[in-house]
């Protein structure tokens, strides 16, 4: 077995997205290989309505799919074929744009006035484009969680880990998507298929995601300018190389992350907005139904 050794470790960066939804992007709009088949990371967080409760009004997707998880919150979604509902804490969902849908995202805190979520937008190749679109909403209680014997916790979303199945299925790229939780000081190795682009976003806690034998220390980026070793905190996201397993020893007060691995689909991408397709062409005429009302071809599957 081989660990994978880091590629760069970032920070998330802020960001103003929809009616003015103050974020954080971990990734998105720039290199689309290294992260292949995944486009976009946002992580929307804030202990102010200010900060979240413009959302993310009426826009269109096409030829992606979005995976929205709520940690604090509502987010109440709707589209322009009727479909409606509302995602709590620790509820999933995965929609399959495909060939076009026009959605809203609005969310409102909880009782203390904080917000949490993290939004995903994974591609789809380009056989499956013009697919019908789909919703799969998966509520916190279907979310299996395994509990090993040092303490960690993994919420299993989508994909196999460590035995156990998530409940969304049929997705194009065969994604792992784990939500992690490791004690303080416990040291974890988990297997990924080497074949498969992974990464891991930190959202509390810290950690080291390096082989402890490891010669010299991981350097971190950070804003500003300054540099620190090793130790990846709270909005770092972690870009993993070729391997068999990645390593992670937990800091003092425990780690929590996201790990999310993907097989790429090394196809080209013509990406504007919300809206990714393979070639310039398509995506100008994504645009041109846009403008002409034709970009909406038929009823969504819940």
């Amino acid at each position: 077995m081989s660990i994978r050794p880091i590629q760069r470790i970032t920070q998330s960066q802020p960001t103003i997205e929809g009616a003015g939804v103050r974020l954080r992007r971990a990734f998105g709009f720039g290199n689309t290989q290294e992260v292949d088949p995944f486009l976009l990371l946002d992580d929307f967080r804030g202990d102010s309505p200010s900060d979240y409760i413009a959302g993310f009004p009426w826009h269109p997707h096409r030829g992606i799919e979005t995976i929205t998880y709520v940690l604090a919150g509502t987010v109440a979604h709707g589209d322009s074929l009727g479909n409606k509902g509302n995602l709590g804490a620790g509820d999933v969902q995965w929609m399959t744009a495909g060939r076009g849908i026009l959605h809203q995202e609005m969310p409102t805190g909880d009782p203390q006035g904080r917000m949490h979520g993290f939004q995903l937008w994974a591609n789809l190749p380009a056989s499956l484009k013009m697919t019908a679109p789909r919703y799969q909403d998966v509520a916190a209680a279907q979310i299996p969680e395994v509990v090993e014997d040092d303490g960690t916790r993994a919420r299993v979303i989508c994909g196999e880990f460590w035995g156990t199945r998530g409940p969304v299925e049929g997705v194009a790229a065969d994604p792992r998507y784990v939500d992690l939780s490791v004690p303080p000081g416990v040291l974890r190795r988990i297997p990924i298929e080497r074949e498969r682009h992974a990464f891991a976003y930190v959202f509390a806690g810290s950690g080291s995601f390096r082989d402890a034998s490891a010669p010299r220390p991981v350097l971190t980026e950070q804003v500003g300018g300054g540099t620190t070793y090793d130790t990846a905190g709270n909005r770092s996201l972690i870009l993993f190389d070729t391997g068999d397993e990645i390593v992670v020893r937990a800091g003092e007060e425990g780690v929590r992350f996201l790990l999310v691995s993907g097989m790429p689909l090394k196809e080209p991408v013509a990406w504007h907005g919300p809206i990714v397709m393979n070639t310039e062409e398509e995506l100008r005429q994504a645009f041109r139904e846009l403008k002409d009302g034709t970009f909406i071809k038929g009823l969504s599957v819940k």
